[in-house]
């Protein structure tokens, strides 16, 4: 028995759409502006988490736009949504891909790749919205302006968007893991013949360096529910699932807000912001913090994405 989405759950979903993709664009945004506003940020590490925020912030804006009452804006979240998504992870791995040609083959030419990553993230994402359109019924959107109605639109939708974006997933995975099992040994054998001070250090930056490990779980929750809604649509494309839908449509717009905190709140955009912060505290407040400056430093330290992509440029 077919089991469609009243309006009242519509409702409820678009209002849930709008609130996640407003957090992400608010997320994005605000990385965006840092990277615009300091120029100590302006490095090739840095600079590829603005072009990620970027993304973000653009699939998070034409996510609020679409209306499925609303044919023409319907039709335009559908494609630029699309396009921005696909570019976002994209440029997760371009940054993962940064990471092991650093650490791991001990490469400095990254900065000359820049060129390259454009054409692959912008050209990939390009490709895929264009083919995208196959199958696709422009008088008929359903309850959702970036989806298909179509048993044709349904594969090729899962074809351009759901299998790539498991592919980066898989390949971050396999990349951090990588990056981190190389510089866990390198850090083991530094502290065999280190000092205790230098071996809290090296526990300070293993720390740092465990949260790698998460960067690929951003992707695997923001759309792990969109992938099980859309394999559910294809066996069962008459029956909808209104929890599958909410967790689908909360968890998918977040995902800009995720990349932001985790890619772009790093100790150096810390350290920039407590800087201009610092410049109007009265001397009062500075007086209780006297260790701030030096823990900041310390932090930031540790923070081995600048450390050993930028000390390399």
């Amino acid at each position: 028995m077919a089991t469609v989405l009243s309006v009242h759950d519509r409702r409820i979903l678009t209002a849930v759409n709008s609130g996640a993709s407003s957090l992400s664009f608010v997320g994005s945004g605000f990385i965006v502006l840092c990277y615009s506003l300091f120029k100590e940020l302006r490095k090739f590490s840095f600079k590829l988490v603005f072009y990620l925020s970027l993304s973000d912030m653009l699939c998070s804006f034409f996510n609020m736009v679409g209306d499925p009452s609303k044919g023409f804006f319907c039709y335009a979240q559908d494609y630029t949504t699309h396009f921005f998504c696909v570019a976002s992870f994209l440029w997760t791995t371009t940054i993962a891909f940064t990471l092991h040609r650093t650490v791991v083959r001990h490469k400095t030419d990254v900065e000359d790749l820049e060129g390259i990553f454009h054409l692959y993230v912008w050209g990939t994402s390009l490709v895929m919205t264009v083919i995208h359109s196959i199958g696709n019924n422009n008088t008929h959107f359903g309850a959702w302006c970036w989806g298909q109605t179509g048993r044709t639109g349904k594969a090729v939708h899962f074809i351009t968007f759901y299998v790539p974006l498991w592919g980066a997933i898989l390949y971050n995975g396999f990349t951090y893991f990588q990056v981190i099992r190389m510089l866990n040994n390198a850090t083991r054998m530094a502290v065999g013949i280190s000092d205790r001070a230098y071996q809290f250090d090296s526990r300070t930056d293993t720390k740092a360096l465990n949260r790698w490990g998460y960067y690929p779980l951003i992707l695997i929750g923001s759309w792990a529910f969109g992938t099980i809604n859309r394999i559910h649509d294809v066996i069962e494309p008459g029956h909808k699932i209104f929890w599958l839908s909410f967790l689908d449509v909360g968890t998918a717009g977040l995902m800009g807000l995720f990349n932001s905190i985790a890619y772009g709140l790093n100790a150096s955009v810390r350290r920039a912001i407590y800087e201009r912060l610092e410049l109007f505290w009265p001397e009062r407040l500075q007086r209780w913090f006297p260790n701030s400056s030096r823990q900041r430093n310390q932090q930031q330290q540790s923070e081995l994405v600048s450390l050993k992509i930028q000390d390399q440029q």
